[in-house]
């Protein structure tokens, strides 16, 4: 049974139509669906989580999903419930040029992120000084230690409000939420960055600056 309701899912030529051309009959190619991707993530699982990194399927056209900015999963303009169907499109999930696309072995499909696809819900720590370690939880289900290949950084808007990213795989980032940011900042110490001073955290042997010194 479909998880989806039935309707197009993505804006190219579906349905197998026949067509004519040169006098030879060609068929066109079903386009992916949001209930195959399910099932294909769900296949590409089994034995850990999939190595999308080595998949480069032709592209297939945009689906019509979106992340929100708080890390909630639309489909056609309604929010995906299930946590663990979200789970399953996160894992097969590649950022490519700066887009973000839902990839299985033969196929790839476009959607929207509105700012990173994952939030950083909670973190633990251990240890104290430059052994401490900083490890992160997102709202998929991802473990993430904060280390040199897991960089936390901060933007700053115009208004100079942060927005803390963690870099989760292969390019994709975490929104740090406000709760745990905040506690971020408890723990935050005073290092020399780049000939300056900034307020930031240690992790796993990094610094990661937050804030100059002299802003605060």
């Amino acid at each position: 049974m479909p998880i989806f309701p039935s309707k197009a899912d993505i804006h190219a030529p579906t349905n197998g139509q026949i067509y004519m051309t040169d006098h030879k009959q060609t068929v066109s190619t079903p386009s992916p669906t949001a209930d195959g991707l399910a099932d294909a993530a769900k296949k590409a699982s089994k034995k850990g989580p999939p190595p999308v990194h080595l998949w480069d399927p032709p592209f297939c056209g945009d689906l019509d999903m979106e992340i929100r900015r708080d890390g909630t999963w639309f489909y056609l303009g309604t929010p995906i419930g299930r946590e663990a169907l979200v789970r399953l499109f996160s894992s097969i999930l590649k950022l490519e040029d700066g887009k973000h696309f839902l990839v299985t072995p033969v196929e790839k499909v476009g959607i929207r992120v509105e700012d990173a696809p994952f939030i950083a819900v909670d973190f633990t720590t251990e240890g104290e000084g430059d052994a401490q370690t900083i490890r992160f939880t997102t709202n998929v289900g991802d473990v993430v230690l904060a280390d040199a290949d897991h960089a936390i950084r901060v933007e700053h808007s115009e208004d100079g409000e942060p927005r803390p990213y963690l870099h989760v795989r292969r390019g994709l980032e975490a929104l740090i939420d406000r709760k745990s940011f905040y506690r971020l900042v408890d723990l935050a110490v005073t290092r020399a960055h780049e000939g300056e001073d900034w307020t930031g955290v240690v992790s796993a042997g990094s610094f990661f600056p937050i804030l100059r010194a002299a802003e605060l």
